[in-house]
């Protein structure tokens, strides 16, 4: 999903050189009976690395609705969204230019109820749902790896 173009009022309030640009991102989760805590991983657009579904801030929209906007685009997930932050992390982000910027991600857990059957960036992405601590290992961000250890830890079955 496209960022939103920003206003005369956006561009003012721009953050200082240097500062990592705010994402919002959901870490979808469900219990499996045999398995226990799983966490759906997405692959990146570009480089396949496996993430969790993410994105810009939207207009009017509340951090934690655009973590659950991004699951719903990015995996065609749908369920509860907490509106408390599991913690954050940060990642560069290569921009098609080719250059980088620093990112930092709020992340918010959502609790899948359904994944539909077919969603808008469904050809561009592979899902896959791992146990809590293998998920950790496949994501290279090491305070993404240290959220997704503690949620699965903490979660009541």
């Amino acid at each position: 999903m496209k960022a939103p173009k920003k206003s005369s009022a956006d561009k003012a309030k721009k953050k200082p050189p240097g500062a990592p640009r705010m994402q919002y991102g959901a870490l979808p989760w469900r219990v499996d009976a045999k398995k226990g805590v799983e966490i759906l991983l997405a692959t990146s657009r570009d480089t396949r690395r496996w993430i969790i579904p993410k994105g810009w801030p939207m207009k009017g929209r509340k951090p934690h609705i655009v973590a659950a906007i991004e699951a719903q685009q990015e995996a065609g997930l749908h369920g509860k969204i907490e509106k408390t932050k599991l913690g954050e992390y940060h990642y560069p982000k290569r921009l098609k230019s080719g250059s980088a910027v620093e990112c930092l991600v709020e992340v918010f857990p959502l609790r899948v109820e359904l994944q539909r059957k077919k969603w808008p960036e469904k050809s561009e992405r592979a899902t896959y749902w791992f146990p809590y601590a293998l998920a950790a290992e496949q994501v290279d961000e090491p305070e993404l790896r240290e959220i997704i250890l503690a949620f699965g830890k903490s979660t009541v079955l």
